[in-house]
């Protein structure tokens, strides 16, 4: 059975060791998520521990999807915190582990990252992706437009420049 959690900042730390193996597998298996494989457990988990001040600080929202109790999945939600900026928030990292891919565990975090959107109170929400990811699919499914596309945006872990591609939803 799936479920999707909204984590605590007091409940952050005893999911930092599922979180480190869902992204260490992520940019392993080749996404494009700012990091380049091989990432070592020291990255990722000095990425963790921003992310997880930021949900202290209460700047980010993090959603971990669980298969049967085990985390497989997380989503986040960077929170604009400009004054001009607090109705919209960035989708950030949508990672699923090689493990739990195709079974609907990306579309149930977005989902679930939406809902928290709205209750939240915000009415935009913007992404990148790397242009040509299935993830392109999974974001137009969801009602995402493609804004534009920025060439050579970003290092690939062949050495390469991909481009990224830019989405945007209006909530309603």
């Amino acid at each position: 059975m799936l479920e999707i959690e909204r984590i605590a900042p007091a409940g952050a730390a005893a999911a930092l060791p599922e979180l480190i193996e869902i992204l260490r597998d992520s940019v392993d298996g080749g996404a494009s998520v700012g990091f380049l494989p091989p990432l070592g457990e020291a990255d990722a988990r000095a990425y963790w521990a921003g992310a997880l001040a930021d949900l202290a600080d209460g700047s980010r929202v993090l959603l971990v999807a669980r298969l049967d109790g085990r985390a497989v999945g997380t989503a986040q939600l960077g929170l604009a915190t400009k004054l001009n900026a607090r109705h919209r928030a960035e989708v950030q990292k949508l990672l699923v582990h090689s493990s739990a891919r195709r079974q609907g565990v990306a579309r149930a975090l977005m989902a679930a990252l939406e809902d928290q959107a709205r209750g939240l109170g915000l009415t935009l929400l913007v992404l990148d992706t790397r242009q040509g990811d299935p993830s392109e699919r999974l974001y137009a499914s969801h009602g995402y437009t493609l804004a534009g596309i920025i060439p050579q945006y970003a290092r690939n872990g062949d050495g390469g420049l991909d481009a990224t591609a830019l989405y945007y939803k209006l909530l309603g």
